[in-house]
């Protein structure tokens, strides 16, 4: 199903101030690794947004999320005060980790192997 344009224009306003919320919180800086958001999606009715994380040498992924996602109503209030006169109400924040380049590292392997294999 394709975004429509105000799902991309709020999509993007949440992602430039939950990073810039991340930086001054000192988020993007968690468990000796880095975290930044990578991608926003939001629902046709923008009541549901999902908050992609993207975590750098990060030791323990899951307990990183789950800091996060404790602090997630302190990062509301913060996002609901910067957003509040261009929205009329706040989306509900869920956040997931972006396992998107731990993917590409797979399919890469997949594809020296297969390489390799052709050339012995």
């Amino acid at each position: 199903m394709l975004e429509g344009k105000r799902q991309k224009q709020v999509a993007g306003l949440l992602n430039k101030e939950l990073s810039d919320i991340f930086q001054r919180m000192g988020l993007s800086m968690l468990d000796g690794g880095m975290v930044s958001i990578s991608g926003v999606k939001i629902t046709p009715d923008l009541f549901d947004a999902r908050v992609y994380l993207s975590l750098f040498k990060v030791k323990d992924a899951a307990e990183t999320l789950k800091k996060i996602t404790d602090l997630s109503h302190e990062i509301k209030r913060e996002l609901t005060t910067r957003v509040r006169h261009q929205l009329r109400s706040m989306p509900k924040l869920t956040f997931y980790i972006d396992d998107t380049l731990d993917y590409v590292d797979k399919i890469e392997e997949l594809f020296k192997e297969i390489k390799k294999d052709k050339s012995s």
